[in-house]
């Protein structure tokens, strides 16, 4: 692994990341204007308290439920982000941020909070479910280094769920050149939307492709995890980020599950 996603778990062959999702923001059309941003703190402080009890080695808070998702998101998500993470941020694990589908929201939120790392499609121009979504990965980098946050690794998911790339290049292809030219702290494979993971042929030749220009790259299984195949992933991922198998039911949005969420860690640690 770069010596930057090392720092963070110096102790973690592969490191297990937990999803604290957030329900709807204000502003968005599932947000719970009854329960207010009160309800968003209590809701996502249980989660977080159940998987750290559960064993995972950091949590990632991410707006999951803002549904439809902006690619330009505005101010009050940074600051309603910031506010809940800094309120339910876990005091003996790291912590990430991620923001569907704005790497400026999530950037800011992360520095705001003493985040340790971010999770964002900042390369490539794709077609998705949000329409043309084309990024710009020094733009991305560019403010981190503005914002002196060089130490928040920026993890690039290279096959976004709810999107496919314009063009022919292969993942393995798309994650090399991100690896080169976009200065990747480490690369995340997904499936097709949340809860579904890749092929594992895909993760295989990404980890290849990886490895072919700089092994010290991880990569890292992004969707789709689950306790019954989460062993045969991490021979072949750095690490993953798991949030719907262990929900209630497997359901994206319900609360975690302890049960599942214990059980998905002996699982992976076995």
């Amino acid at each position: 692994m770069t010596s930057l996603f090392r720092a963070i778990f110096p102790n973690t062959a592969r490191p297990l990341v937990a999803m604290a999702h957030v329900p709807a923001l204000p502003g968005t059309p599932l947000y719970d204007a009854a329960g207010g941003v009160d309800a968003l703190v209590e809701h996502v402080q249980r989660d977080v308290d159940v998987l750290v009890e559960a064993g995972f080695d950091a949590v990632m808070f991410c707006n999951e439920n803002d549904r439809p998702y902006e690619l330009h998101a505005g101010p009050e998500a940074s600051a309603v982000m910031a506010r809940v993470v800094t309120e339910c941020r876990p005091a003996a694990i790291p912590f990430g941020v991620d923001f569907l589908w704005d790497p400026r929201i999530a950037l800011a939120t992360a520095v705001a909070t003493g985040a340790s790392f971010l999770r964002e499609v900042v390369s490539g121009v794709w077609e998705s479910d949000m329409g043309l979504w084309n990024t710009d990965a020094a733009a991305t980098l560019r403010e981190r280094r503005r914002l002196d946050a060089g130490d928040i690794a920026i993890l690039m998911n290279i096959s976004p769920e709810f999107a496919s790339p314009i063009g022919t290049r292969s993942f393995a292809q798309i994650a090399k050149s991100t690896v080169v030219s976009s200065l990747a702290d480490g690369i995340l494979v997904s499936g097709p939307m949340a809860g579904a993971g890749p092929d594992t042929a895909v993760l295989r030749e990404v980890r290849e492709a990886v490895d072919a220009v700089d092994p010290e790259v991880p990569v890292i299984l992004n969707t789709g995890a689950r306790a019954e195949t989460i062993a045969e992933m991490l021979t072949i991922a750095d690490g993953c980020i798991v949030g719907s198998s262990l929900k209630v039911d497997g359901h994206t949005w319900n609360r975690v599950d302890p049960d599942r969420a214990r059980r998905f860690v002996d699982a992976a640690r076995r």
